[in-house]
């Protein structure tokens, strides 16, 4: 069964299943550009790693990464003289290791980073060291001759920075091409609206390759069944805008009016 909405489906935004998203779509993505791509090119998927102290990961349980092992702690109890007040116990933030993928597309003769694609995480938009280590990648990427395409379909946490007037949307991709700098191409779409399709840029003078992130999304969610696991009574993290409510609620009656009916 596919996906209620006809673009980003809001609930694989949820802290606990972004992160497997996140791992399916670069994956799909390297994939699919490598179908297209001529011998002159190879795609890697590398990462990053930073420790990183996430607010949300007690209430969520997992971390904003898909790498997270968690080990019992012993404790001991302790005599308390009756002289001092009585003690309660608290939770500490622990730091965790977090690795985030991303993905180069390489000249296979030079070894050149031609193009660089992001695809953001909560971490990379939360004040701390995600978003410090990402916008430190990103400006490098800025003042490079690297072609940045930054796809960011989570709708918290801080927008990236870009100058000048720019409509507000629930997700957006940028497309930073190194030869038109400083002017980039944004495209920003709403819950509402299918995810447009891209131009990946590459090396000068070669034609540019489409990135389809809907047909991916779509298959995504197939391959991973995700409609045997996602309860749509449920309300989305991050909740849907108001303005949108009513017709999120629509989408997900259509498709259980759907479902019975076959």
């Amino acid at each position: 069964m596919p996906s209620p909405f006809p673009g980003m489906d809001p609930y694989l935004e949820h802290p606990s299943m972004w992160p497997e998203v996140h791992h399916r779509l670069i994956s799909a993505i390297a994939d699919a550009l490598e179908q297209t791509l001529t011998l002159d090119y190879r795609v890697a998927i590398e990462k990053r790693t930073y420790l990183s102290v996430p607010e949300d990961s007690v209430l969520v349980g997992i971390p904003d990464v898909s790498v997270y092992h968690k080990t019992e702690r012993n404790t001991a109890t302790a005599v308390i003289p009756e002289t001092r007040s009585a003690s309660v116990t608290v939770t500490l933030p622990m730091p965790e290791e977090v690795k985030e993928g991303y993905l180069e597309l390489r000249d296979i003769a030079t070894g050149e980073v031609v193009t660089a694609i992001e695809v953001l995480s909560p971490t990379n938009k939360r004040a701390g060291p995600g978003l410090n280590a990402y916008q430190s990648k990103r400006q490098t990427v800025l003042s490079s001759r690297t072609h940045l395409v930054e796809i960011d379909l989570l709708r918290g946490g801080e927008t990236m920075p870009m100058l000048g007037t720019i409509a507000p949307s629930d997700y957006r991709i940028l497309v930073s091409r190194s030869t038109t700098r400083p002017r980039a191409e944004l495209y920003g779409f709403n819950l509402e609206e299918p995810i447009p399709v891209v131009g990946i840029p590459l090396k000068a003078g070669a034609a540019e390759v489409t990135l389809d992130l809907q047909t991916l999304l779509a298959g995504i969610y197939d391959r991973a069944r995700y409609a045997l696991s996602i309860d749509y009574n449920q309300t989305p993290i991050p909740p849907i805008r108001q303005t949108a409510q009513a017709w999120t609620k629509e989408q997900i009656n259509n498709q259980i009016d759907g479902s019975s009916m076959r």
